[in-house]
């Protein structure tokens, strides 16, 4: 199917409702939209000394890629594909620290650069081993202390993705930000995920769901402002709230920001808020089913749940059902496009360019 967006907003209908309800274009958005894009993985305390192991699955139910991030001996960072070069099966089945890595099926053992070092029972084997006994890297960038990957190639670097960023809010401390475990929390979305980020990247209905979260917003400054590989949507605190203490440095300078709303393309939200950062990461699951975690990490204690961040719990609930009975909706005989709002829906619209762009491709 091919996605027809036009660039300009006035004049522009949003994208097919077919995107959101057909099984086949939800599997082929995982290859050309997941696998060739950025995404979050883990953070700088998991693999923080040497020996450290941690198997991931790249996005479960979706993508389904085994990987596995490994500290070696000398303090080099790696990322393999935790996939073994005999049989297929998983080299490591747990986090911890270790010296090397040995798949547990057959006894083939690997160094922690994914190097193939022994197998029993295979001396006769001719040319034996060669590169592919290796376990393969996987290409891995870092911003500040959190690591990201991607599945293909393309020109687009991490620092690129983070570039704008890092111009806006690089004056945070943000390596010095704690997570809190506790607060960690995911949640079962049942609609497809794009709906899900269509209803983040917009505050256009935060006056009419979100009430609570509506008291601590001056809702007329609210603004959506688009960047390179995503939007910012910023929050100005309502009166009394809490706000950023911004430095002369921020372009920012001399306003109360209640909130920085951070989306990456396709599945990344990074919410700062005066009391710290929530990643919140946005995992397809099925053309009806979505995943969202919700990843705390804590600047300043005392202003946890105060101000526009307060209760993330509630705001998660008051979307989940909206964005539910949307789910609905777009699959009603009767819809299929909609207009978009030039003033409120500035990222809903980039969005779906994004989208159409990926999958156009051949």
């Amino acid at each position: 199917m091919k996605f027809e967006m036009n660039p300009e907003i006035t004049e522009a209908w949003t994208i097919p409702s077919a995107f959101y309800t057909d099984e086949a274009i939800f599997r082929e958005s995982a290859d050309k939209i997941f696998a060739r894009s950025w995404q979050f993985t883990i953070w700088l305390d998991q693999v923080k000394v040497p020996g450290s192991v941690y198997p991931f699955m790249l996005l479960p139910g979706f993508v389904d890629e085994p990987l596995l991030f490994t500290r070696s001996r000398e303090d080099e960072l790696h990322l393999l594909s935790n996939v073994c070069t005999h049989r297929g099966n998983l080299v490591c089945e747990g986090a911890g620290n270790t010296n090397s890595l040995r798949c547990r099926y057959h006894g083939r053992r690997f160094g922690l650069d994914g190097k193939f070092q022994s197998m029993p029972e295979f001396e006769d084997v001719k040319n034996f081993p060669c590169e592919s006994d290796n376990l393969p890297h996987i290409p891995f960038g870092e911003w500040r202390n959190f690591y990201f990957t991607k599945l293909s190639d393309s020109e687009v670097t991490l620092q690129d993705v983070f570039a704008e960023i890092e111009e806006r809010i690089g004056w945070m401390p943000i390596e010095q930000f704690i997570h809190a475990p506790e607060r960690k929390r995911d949640y079962l979305v049942n609609a497809h995920w794009a709906l899900y980020v269509d209803n983040y990247l917009e505050g256009f209905h935060i006056p009419y769901i979100h009430a609570a979260l509506n008291a601590t917003l001056d809702y007329g400054n609210y603004r959506t402002e688009l960047i390179k590989h995503g939007n910012l949507q910023v929050g100005f605190a309502g009166t009394g709230e809490p706000a950023f203490d911004l430095p002369e440095s921020s372009p920012d300078f001399g306003s109360r920001i209640g909130a920085y709303y951070y989306w990456l393309f396709p599945n990344l939200m990074l919410n700062f808020y005066p009391w710290g950062l929530s990643v919140n990461i946005i995992q397809p699951l099925a053309v009806n089913r979505t995943k969202v975690t919700f990843l705390p990490f804590v600047w300043k204690p005392e202003l946890v749940g105060e101000g526009a961040g307060g209760d993330l719990d509630r705001v998660e609930r008051e979307d989940e059902v909206v964005v539910e009975m949307t789910m609905k909706g777009v699959g009603s005989r009767f819809y299929d496009r909609g207009r978009y709002s030039p003033k409120r829906e500035l990222g809903v619209h980039q969005f779906h360019q994004m989208i159409a762009e990926a999958m156009n491709r051949e």
